[in-house]
């Protein structure tokens, strides 16, 4: 993988499903820290590169790209099928999404499956954003409009929020009562004495 070398540390926000990785993102950018989305750039790889869907092509089979256009039922379809299928797909996915990032020069990257993709191995840092069950819960619940008992199914799915805590270098608390700026702004700190 070729890369943009970046005089200050990568480093990854993640967190798990209603943990408020994406109004920290929002934070952040506030205060002028660009944040790349992994997510929405797997959504924009799989639209404009055509080696990656050239690969996908292979993987899936012709109809996932009728007239060049990703057809995300097709892609849907053939996910669900079996996680073997969901595998395949990762793999041609994930890399192409790491050397965006790579290549991006951003400093920071987001994603909600960092460890998941092995998109840690990219980084020097890891930040964790966690919040308590119960505020995951609401959260999830008003935002998707959903039960709590598919709420509790979505967070359940996920790597456990304490592991992914635990592996991460720092956390941050979205309790919904302690400040965030305070926080992003002395993890900022610390990384920055970590490079020096």
């Amino acid at each position: 993988m070729e890369e943009k070398r970046n005089a200050q540390p990568r480093c990854a926000l993640t967190g798990g499903i209603g943990s408020g990785k994406s109004y920290v993102c929002r934070i952040m950018q506030s205060v002028c820290i660009d944040v790349y989305d992994c997510d929405a750039a797997a959504k924009r790889l799989m639209q404009n590169d055509t080696r990656l869907q050239r690969r996908l092509s292979e993987a899936v089979g012709k109809d996932v790209f009728p007239d060049g256009k990703l057809d995300k039922a097709a892609l849907a379809t053939f996910l669900l099928a079996s996680p073997e299928n969901n595998a395949r797909v990762n793999a041609i996915v994930h890399p192409a999404v790491a050397d965006d990032f790579l290549q991006s020069g951003q400093q920071w990257m987001e994603s909600a499956i960092l460890y998941e993709a092995g998109f840690e191995k990219y980084v020097d840092f890891v930040v964790c954003v966690t919040a308590p069950l119960e505020t995951r819960l609401k959260r999830v619940m008003q935002r998707d409009n959903i039960t709590r008992e598919k709420a509790m199914e979505w967070i359940g799915r996920q790597m456990p929020q304490e592991e992914k805590a635990a592996r991460a270098h720092f956390t941050i608390n979205n309790d919904g009562n302690e400040p965030l700026l305070p926080q992003i702004e002395r993890i900022i700190r610390s990384i920055a004495q970590c490079d020096a």
